[in-house]
């Protein structure tokens, strides 16, 4: 299953992110990752979930980012969620390039069994009608 959480900067999306990793982390038996450009949920999400920074690695575009995804999944079997924040400063704000990775990543997901959730920097009705066929606004 593939989720966003979509609103402008300063809705409240990242404390939103923050709340739903905590929880996943408390209920999961396996593994949850949290993708982030920079270290900036460090304190505000439990230790136990495993960080990503993008920055470390130079990832950029959509390309780039489904790659890492996929070995981020391929390498550990009991990976159960995978949440991003920041998400158009990783990929970039192409929407129409962004819709495609996002029905990619429903496909791996499906295939993999893995939970994702980003949070979307943007009005909802200024992004593709194509970005929702697959994914579920939360």
């Amino acid at each position: 299953m593939v989720s966003l959480i979509i609103g402008n900067k300063g809705s409240g999306k990242t404390k939103k992110l923050i709340a739903l990793i905590n929880e996943a982390v408390a209920a999961s038996d396996g593994t949850v990752v949290c993708i982030e450009k920079s270290p900036l949920l460090t304190y505000e999400v439990t230790h136990k979930a495993r960080l990503i920074e993008t920055e470390r690695f130079d990832i950029q575009g959509c390309d780039a980012f489904y790659g890492m995804v996929c070995g981020v999944i391929a390498q550990d079997h009991d990976l159960t969620d995978i949440f991003v924040d920041a998400t158009f400063k990783i990929v970039g704000r192409d929407y129409d390039e962004f819709a495609a990775l996002i029905n990619k990543i429903c496909k791996v997901s499906d295939e993999a069994g893995v939970n994702f959730t980003f949070t979307v920097s943007e009005d909802q009705d200024k992004l593709p009608e194509a970005l929702f066929a697959n994914a579920k606004v939360i």
